[in-house]
């Protein structure tokens, strides 16, 4: 448990409040983090973690953020040290992509805590337009189409990495598998007519 005696600027308090919340849906998953265990495992009042997030689901709504962040983070990563050809590139994204799931459990149980809360549907539509832009920008030295077509590919794309993310979630295919899928779906998508 951390003590919330330390005296921290506003942004430093809610990260620490985020890593503790983490490490409660690690520990213990989405049912038992609330507010109020999320005070306690940090050591501070109430009114810190309801000044901070408001509402449960407006917790659940900062933890889906910041694992989108970190994905994010890592997929550009991924994508500075990948070989500059197209096959490398799609592979780089389609890793990342079932690497959330395997790397980041909480995603997934996070994810699941807010469906069905009318809050989500926009900050899910926010995050997905910016993974598509994110797609799209890496892909777009090796496609032969128009700004507009290649993004409107990649939203096709990242429909079906969801489809083949239940497939590999429910033991249908391995992780190499939905990888090497989704590498040749954004491949064919992107008309290189180059299969480096």
């Amino acid at each position: 448990m951390t003590t919330g005696s330390t005296r921290l600027s506003k942004p430093a308090r809610r990260e620490q409040l985020l890593d503790t919340a983490m490490t409660i849906v690690r520990a213990h998953g989405t049912d038992s983090l609330t507010l109020l265990s999320l005070a306690e495992a940090a050591g501070v009042s109430r009114p810190i973690v309801y000044d901070h997030f408001g509402t449960r689901p407006g917790l659940l709504i900062a933890l889906y953020r910041r694992l989108d962040e970190r994905h994010r983070a890592v997929l550009a990563q991924a994508l500075r040290h990948a070989p500059a050809v197209p096959r490398e590139i799609a592979r780089v994204l389609s890793a990342a992509y079932f690497a959330c799931a395997t790397d980041m459990p909480e995603w997934t149980a996070v994810s699941a805590a807010l469906k069905g809360n009318p809050e989500v549907e926009a900050v899910e539509r926010e995050l997905l337009d910016g993974y598509t832009d994110l797609m799209a920008t890496a892909l777009r030295p090796y496609a032969g189409l128009t700004q507009e077509a290649l993004r409107l590919r990649c939203a096709g794309a990242l429909g079906a990495a969801e489809a083949i993310a239940a497939e590999l979630n429910r033991g249908r295919a391995t992780a190499a598998e939905a990888v090497a899928a989704l590498t040749d779906l954004i491949l064919g998508g992107i008309d290189t007519g180059a299969r480096d």
